[in-house]
């Protein structure tokens, strides 16, 4: 998507060096609370919704904090439509886009900040650009993310709250989110997210007519029916039976890679990441996606695909499974992201950008690799695992576009030191390198010059590089950096964080002015 000038980005005075924000140009040096509206646009390969949100942000010392969030609007959920083609209806999409609009009462050029969310089919290049032309209008205002299984695993996780409630609660908490082609199960604990997974199991790998006739076969709903000894043929009735055995059994997979980190061979062959990594068992399990909504008997029609049937089942093997069941904060609006939350921080002084001509960047997402930087010699080797697992995570791996990577240094900045990290950061991002794409660096210790010196001069990386410090991140945010301020040499970063329910009380940060 383009970027445009818009209400919720921050912009430079004409003179005074002062931070502005919103359209009416308030001053966050004088505001101690500013309110924004937002929307989330969830569009996948089954559903499509919206939630329109107000954000109220209160200044804490030299930031700004979410303490506030207001669910406005949650609009209905549309099956995702599709043409002939069986590419997405973009037509019929916008039309239902500007009736939720409407419903809503708030007009596009109202909102300060949203997020578009695209997962499945939606992903696909002629389908998002397609989407993509429907918010034009609005495109410096979104953070725009494809979706992936593990990101949309991520997104699932903390939307639903699972996150939050593993610091609440302290406990170790599983969400299983099931869609209409996919299942992601995630586990949280202290706030983080420490492994998941995704598997092909969903409510719509099979779907019926009002007649009961199978109008719809997936690869993986042609492995369940084999596998159970059903056969299923296209246009043709399937008796209940046969659906009850298909279902029961697809529960029993899902439960099978939830709970055993060396699931069968059969299971093993539906997963579309890696298994699980331990087989502990959670403390607290919830659900979420459309699946859900039945699961929690917050949806009792049908809509010709196995959701009520899936959902049953999956329902009585919770229960006997062990953890303690509890409903989560969203279901099937889990993925749907509450809003951008547009923050802005100032560099410091001590930066590297060569060349200064690729400035300015936008909309990077960002990685927070757990790195161990306090050790005299820093282990090269699992620092660079570490990222590139973090790139894993977001779906970032194949090196497709710039990735920031986010890190809090420690110890001193000796040359031994400085060239392992710059080492391990290098081979880690070798993948978006390949491709490329700058290298972007961002810490909160004053030595981002230090470091962008070292990768440029003593590594001779041919890629650009671009090292800030004195700015705080969280992976899910999204950056903007601009052009160097004439006057401080620092640069001006607009910080974009996904906030999901609960995320407050995790303490997303904002502003440092």
């Amino acid at each position: 998507m383009n970027e445009t000038t818009t209400s919720a980005t921050a912009q430079e005075a004409p003179v005074g060096g002062r931070v502005f924000f919103s359209n009416v140009r308030r001053s966050l040096e004088g505001e101690d609370e500013i309110i924004l509206v937002s929307v989330g646009v969830d569009i996948g390969s089954s559903t499509s919704h919206l939630v329109f949100s107000r954000l109220v942000l209160e200044r804490l010392d030299n930031r700004y904090i979410v303490s506030e969030r207001t669910v406005l609007h949650e609009s209905d959920v549309l099956l995702t439509p599709y043409a002939a083609d069986q590419s997405i209806d973009a037509a019929a999409l916008g039309a239902f886009i500007e009736a939720q609009y409407a419903q809503a009462g708030i007009a596009p050029d109202k909102i300060d900040t949203g997020a578009l969310i695209l997962t499945g089919v939606a992903v696909r290049r002629t389908n998002s650009r397609a989407i993509a032309d429907l918010f034009a209008a609005q495109a410096g205002k979104f953070v725009s993310v494809s979706a992936g299984d593990a990101l949309e695993t991520t997104l699932a996780a903390f939307g639903s709250g699972a996150a939050a409630r593993s610091v609440r609660e302290t406990a170790r908490v599983m969400n299983i989110d099931i869609g209409g082609g996919t299942t992601k199960i995630a586990v949280c604990e202290n706030g983080e997210l420490v492994d998941l997974t995704a598997v092909d199991i969903g409510a719509r790998i099979v779907a019926l007519d009002t007649e009961g006739r199978l109008v719809r076969l997936e690869e993986a709903g042609r492995k369940f029916a084999e596998e159970v000894g059903v056969t299923l043929t296209l246009g043709q009735p399937v008796a209940p039976e046969d659906l009850a055995r298909m279902v029961d059994r697809m529960a029993e997979r899902i439960f099978d890679v939830a709970g055993n980190a060396a699931p069968d061979a059969i299971s093993q062959s539906l997963l579309r990441l890696e298994p699980l990594r331990a087989s502990q068992l959670p403390d607290v399990l919830t659900f979420s996606g459309g699946v859900s909504e039945y699961v929690y008997g917050r949806e009792a029609q049908a809509y010709g695909d196995l959701g009520p049937l899936l959902a049953a089942a999956v329902r009585r093997k919770a229960q006997a499974w062990g953890p303690r069941l509890e409903v989560p904060d969203q279901g099937i609006r889990a993925t749907v992201i509450g809003a951008s939350q547009y923050t802005v921080q100032v560099s410091g002084s001590t930066i590297y950008v060569e060349p200064a001509n690729i400035l300015p960047v936008r909309n990077v997402p960002v990685i927070a690799p757990q790195l161990d930087l306090a050790a005299e010699d820093l282990n090269v080797a699992e620092i660079a695992d570490n990222i590139r697992r973090a790139m894993r995570r977001l779906d970032l791996h194949e090196g497709h576009q710039a990735v920031a990577v986010c890190y809090r240094w420690q110890g001193s900045a000796t040359f031994h030191r400085l060239d392992a990290f710059c080492r391990a950061v290098a081979e880690g991002m070798s993948a978006v390198l390949a491709q490329g794409h700058p290298l972007l660096l961002v810490g909160e210790a004053d030595c981002g010059g230090l470091i962008g010196i070292h990768c440029h001069e003593e590594l001779h990386l041919k890629s650009p590089v671009l090292s800030i410090d004195g700015i705080t991140l969280k992976e899910l945010d999204f950056i903007d950096i601009g052009a160097m301020l004439e006057t401080s040499g620092a640069v001006p970063v607009v910080i974009k964080s996904l906030v999901f329910p609960g995320s407050a009380g995790l303490g997303r940060t904002a502003l440092k002015v």
